[in-house]
């Protein structure tokens, strides 16, 4: 009895190379629609599955494989029992199946109408993958063009067959989530809202040497078929990302295009540890650099930076006296990446990938789950801010509470950020209290807190945030408002000759 392959392809990446090689070595082949078409216009002997079960191909191609004639080959046991049961028959054993699946995220993402949708679920391609992972200590099962060389091998062991059975039930699960989240309104890669089940299909995309600490292994995750700035960013100058390489880049780049929406000019964000510590704007890459930089050049120190402009050589060039881990921006010139690569051989050098939809949905670790939420994703535009004092923000200062509104969103609480002129003159992050943060981003800009605004993510339990501030300087003041204490904060601020408002919606960032 001769060793039969059915391969039936959605992806034809390779497969007429692997049909051929495969009839080389004396594998009888059968195949459906269009790949057997494929393989008989280029020369490759192939029976049609419809010869082996004797009916044709029904109701436009949804019925053609689910048949006796095909499963009972891929799942007889390779014992005497089964293997007589097929003789009775008249059938014979199926020894490969190489299938994938019919392209339904694909044509879900191009925005096809519902009944081409459905009408790509594939039904007789999950059930062949199933059956031949289930009996894949006899049959070999393929759904990936990059495996295809493990079954011109004269022997397969038992450890390879058993991982390829697991990559194809991987393969059919990611396949039935996409459905499922179709059918029930969400998108397959990105899920919109907090359905009652949340599956996370997670396939490794980067490996890192070890995670924030070299006691814990560590690697880099796709969910779905998602892409991110990051995630798909080209590494072009630099050594391999680190685990917290990618944790500060993604963080940098989420709020330096959060700020670059709704500031003219070019945007710098410099990130430490998750929190920020210098931001700026500025005309060009140079001086936005220069300025956050400036912002706070102890902290920038290692850390890692992303610019929502071009980064040429003069840009490039101004770093050289700076130590970073990485630089991401939208472009970097070859001159620039040349200079680096020459000049910064140990800094990680990034170009965005293209901008993605961001997931609705925040996870975060727990023992035995997570705990999910809708993301924090509240524009400057949707809040209503309210002046609460009798002293109206200055145009300079609202443009400043603006700025440092967009900045203390993206650090860790409690958090405090003063900024003057499009610039953080200090910042205070991750305090246990809100007057420690406050006290921590006061002392962090010294003299330069004279004519800077305030902005807090979460509101002011007493006025002693209000008269520190002023007592350093600060001239207006943004915070959510709520607290009981409103009327004696907003009295403090009446009485400094300070401006305050009220956006009505914390930030809070654990």
């Amino acid at each position: 009895m001769s060793r039969r392959a059915l391969i039936s392809v959605s992806d034809k990446t390779g497969v007429v190379e692997f049909a051929r090689s495969l009839s080389q070595r004396g594998w009888e082949l059968l195949s459906t629609g269009g790949t057997f078409t494929a393989l008989s216009q280029a020369g490759v002997p192939v029976t049609a599955v419809s010869d082996v079960t004797g009916f044709p191909e029904m109701l436009g191609g949804r019925v053609k494989t689910l048949h006796p004639a095909i499963h009972g080959g891929i799942l007889a046991r390779r014992e005497a029992g089964h293997l007589a049961e097929l003789e009775a028959q008249g059938l014979d054993t199926i020894d490969l199946v190489c299938v994938n699946l019919y392209p339904f995220r694909e044509t879900v993402a191009r925005g096809a109408p519902d009944a081409e949708a459905i009408e790509n679920i594939d039904i007789g391609g999950p059930a062949m993958i199933r059956s031949a992972a289930k009996n894949h200590a006899g049959v070999l099962v393929l759904v990936d063009p990059a495996d295809y060389g493990v079954a011109l091998q004269e022997e397969v062991p038992a450890s390879e067959r058993r991982r390829l059975a697991a990559k194809a039930y991987r393969h059919t699960s990611e396949y039935d989530a996409a459905i499922t989240a179709y059918l029930a309104g969400e998108s397959d890669e990105l899920p919109t809202q907090l359905p009652p089940t949340l599956d996370l299909h997670l396939s490794r995309v980067a490996e890192v040497r070890y995670g924030e600490n070299p006691h814990q292994p560590g690697a880099v995750y796709r969910w779905g078929g998602a892409s991110g700035p990051v995630l798909d960013a080209r590494v072009v100058a630099g050594k391999p990302m680190s685990f917290n390489n990618y944790a500060d880049a993604d963080a940098a780049w989420a709020l330096c295009q959060e700020l670059g929406a709704q500031e003219e000019g070019v945007v710098c964000v410099a990130v430490k540890h998750g929190n920020p510590c210098g931001v700026a704007r500025a005309d060009d890459a140079r001086a936005a650099w220069e300025l956050a930089r400036d912002a706070d050049t102890l902290s920038v120190f290692g850390g890692v930076v992303a610019l929502n402009g071009t980064v040429d050589l003069t840009a490039a060039q101004a770093m050289r006296g700076t130590f970073l881990e990485v630089l991401i921006a939208p472009d970097v010139t070859p001159e620039a990446v040349g200079w680096f690569a020459a000049k910064k051989p140990d800094l990680r050098v990034l170009i965005a990938g293209p901008s993605a939809r961001i997931s609705v949905l925040d996870l975060r670790p727990l023992a035995g789950g997570f705990a999910v939420q809708e993301r924090d994703a509240r524009p400057w535009d949707d809040l209503c801010p309210e002046v609460v004092t009798r002293r109206q923000p200055r145009e300079e200062e609202w443009n400043d509470l603006r700025f440092a509104w967009g900045v203390v969103k993206h650090a860790r609480s409690n958090a405090v950020v003063l900024a003057r002129g499009g610039v953080t003159v200090g910042l205070g992050a991750g305090a246990v209290s809100r007057i420690w943060a406050a006290e921590r981003a006061v002392a962090n800009a010294g003299g330069r807190a004279h004519g800077a605004s305030l902005a807090s993510e979460a509101f002011f339990p007493f006025d002693d945030v209000v008269r520190l501030a002023a007592g350093a300087g600060v001239t207006a003041i943004l915070q959510p408002g709520g607290a009981k204490r409103d009327p004696e904060v907003v009295a403090a601020a009446d009485e400094l000759g300070l401006s305050m408002v009220f956006t009505g919606s914390r930030h809070f960032r654990h």
